[in-house]
């Protein structure tokens, strides 16, 4: 079967962000990720996690300097301290809520920085940050962005991702599969499926309609496809909802329905 887990930076807006996860519960799911955990302390997130009954099961490193809009330090050359520190940061709270998962943001590729360099740096930091999770049992996930949503993201492509996954060769680095940016930056959804999965690098996928990133049952993207290929792969991890619903979350879930069914 299946795993869905709802994304609390997305979804349930209707609540606080704590509230939430009892919101998700309540319909059903028994995963849960989000995006940045860190405005409230790790102790009253898995006070929330433990009462809803639910995984954390991912969320992502620090990014950096947020009021400037820096979207990951992984791959900036002269800002290894900064991401050292927040990727210490992040294996506390993943231990705190016993989170297997922590996604560490490449960054925005600086103005007249060879992208090589950006890329040695970017697997020197991943290298170095495996080492640390892997005695703290978590795995870290490298995610292919589009630049429409976010414009000079560093990592854009499948194939590249997998190909630093393979340099750095940590058993707990993988690949976070978001079908959204994929269709957008690529397409051939199901072939990428194919080719990937099978691999062993793949360690969470993420799902959202394209082109308005609503719920999967709204837009371009057949899920209903889309989830037949992932049985018939037996894929077994979790499947992130990272996507804003249309109206109110819970509203908008017949197509989890039709999932599980």
């Amino acid at each position: 079967m299946l795993k869905f887990a709802a994304n609390l930076s997305m979804m349930y807006q209707e609540y606080p962000f704590l509230d939430r996860y009892a919101a998700a519960a309540a319909d059903g799911f028994t995963g849960v990720e989000c995006m940045f955990p860190y405005s409230e302390p790790a102790a009253f997130v898995r006070e929330r996690i433990d009462a809803a009954g639910v995984s954390q099961v991912l969320f992502n490193a620090p990014p950096g300097i947020t009021a400037r809009g820096e979207r990951g330090l992984a791959a900036l050359p002269g800002r290894q301290a900064e991401f050292q520190a927040g990727i210490e940061h992040a294996l506390a709270y993943a231990t705190t809520l016993s989170c297997s998962n922590v996604h560490v943001m490449a960054g925005l590729a600086p103005e007249g920085v060879a992208r090589e360099s950006l890329l040695d740096c970017y697997r020197e930091n991943l290298d170095w940050a495996a080492r640390q999770a892997r005695s703290a049992g978590v795995t870290l996930l490298i995610e292919p962005i589009n630049t429409r949503d976010i414009p000079g993201y560093i990592l854009n492509r499948q194939d590249e991702a997998h190909a630093i996954v393979q340099v750095v060769n940590a058993p707990n680095l993988k690949v976070q599969m978001d079908l959204y940016h994929c269709q957008i930056v690529e397409g051939d959804v199901t072939a990428k499926l194919h080719e990937y999965l099978p691999t062993g690098r793949v360690g969470h996928l993420q799902i959202a309609g394209v082109p308005q990133r609503h719920e999967p049952d709204r837009g371009e993207l057949d899920y209903g496809w889309v989830f037949g290929v992932l049985r018939e792969l037996r894929y077994s991890g979790w499947i992130g909802c990272e996507y804003r619903p249309a109206g109110h979350t819970s509203a908008g879930l017949r197509w989890l329905n039709a999932a599980r069914a």
